[in-house]
């Protein structure tokens, strides 16, 4: 295992027990953090434990799932774990029943949106920013989420 694949493992994991340490729910979903390039975040949860009563992914399993997507991909990009971090608002639409296990896929901004967002959070101690998410199975998207996060001091 080289140093790279060691720390990005290290920083896998440190997010994911953060997770399950702030936001209990997260454990009960069987929240694991997947993959993480430093452009796209992957967070995984298995259908069992969130399934409705059709035997697909229930929409408020769903709902968390793609909001801890963003909240997460903020909180590794954003480097700052004393800052607090909240969802604004969101919207999401459910396209299409997820039959199998739950991915939430987060894509980081562009640099010209996460320039503003990271000098305005350093000379303000406040900054919010925009996410987009997407839950995919079998090769269609299902789930799309937006939403506004914002970080304070």
């Amino acid at each position: 295992m080289n140093e790279d694949t060691f720390m990005n493992d290290r920083l896998l994991r440190e997010t994911e027990a953060f997770l399950h340490q702030q936001i209990p729910l997260t454990l009960a979903m069987g929240v694991t953090v997947e993959s993480w390039d430093g452009r796209q975040l992957i967070l995984h949860a298995p259908l069992e434990p969130n399934h409705n009563h059709l035997g697909t992914a229930f929409g408020g399993s769903l709902s968390a799932l793609a909001t801890l997507a963003g909240y997460s991909l903020l909180w590794l990009v954003l480097g700052d774990r004393q800052a607090h971090i909240v969802v604004r608002d969101s919207t999401i639409r459910y396209r299409h029943p997820v039959h199998g296990a739950l991915r939430a896929v987060c894509q980081r901004p562009g640099e010209d949106e996460m320039g503003a967002f990271q000098r305005q959070f350093a000379e303000t101690g406040h900054a919010r920013l925009s996410l987009h998410v997407t839950i995919e199975d079998a090769g269609k998207v299902c789930v799309e989420f937006a939403g506004s996060f914002v970080a304070m001091r």
